[in-house]
């Protein structure tokens, strides 16, 4: 079992998805960083100078009476809060990921195409069976 186990995991594939996680979870925290950091405060300074990750809604009151200025202030308060701009960062982060993979895949698409291209375009030669038995028809054919 330990040794089917070692050839399993040895396999080019399974390290190939290794590597592959690694990257996306990195990946991930870049583009939460890109959204977060980079894409949104020009947006919330569009909108009026909007914070999106303090957009909420008060469903129950906490144990200090509202407003509250952050949604810390309202988790610490003991507040019920609906938190629809971190769902609006997180949505963004999804799209931006989702159009990467879109590009990836159809990059890999386009390769594998153009190969399949390549491999049709050439026809294969003749196997030796095949040869002998074509010349056997010619002669016969004389």
């Amino acid at each position: 079992m330990l040794e089917e186990f070692k050839k399993f995991i040895v396999k080019g594939n399974v390290m190939d998805m290794a590597v592959g996680i690694i990257i996306g979870a990195a990946f991930g925290t870049v583009v939460s960083s890109l959204v977060a950091d980079v894409i949104m405060p020009p947006i919330g300074l569009l909108m009026g100078g909007v914070d999106f990750s303090n957009l909420f809604a008060v469903i129950k009151e906490g144990a200090t009476p509202p407003p509250y200025a952050t949604v810390e202030a309202a988790a610490e308060a003991g507040a019920v809060t609906i938190n629809f701009g971190t769902f609006i960062n997180h949505l963004i982060s999804f799209l931006v990921v989702g159009f990467a993979v879109f590009m990836l895949v159809k990059a890999v698409n386009k390769l594998q195409e153009s190969k399949e291209a390549e491999e049709a375009e050439a026809p294969a030669e003749p196997s030796a069976e095949e040869a002998l038995l074509g010349e056997i028809r010619d002669l016969l054919k004389k």
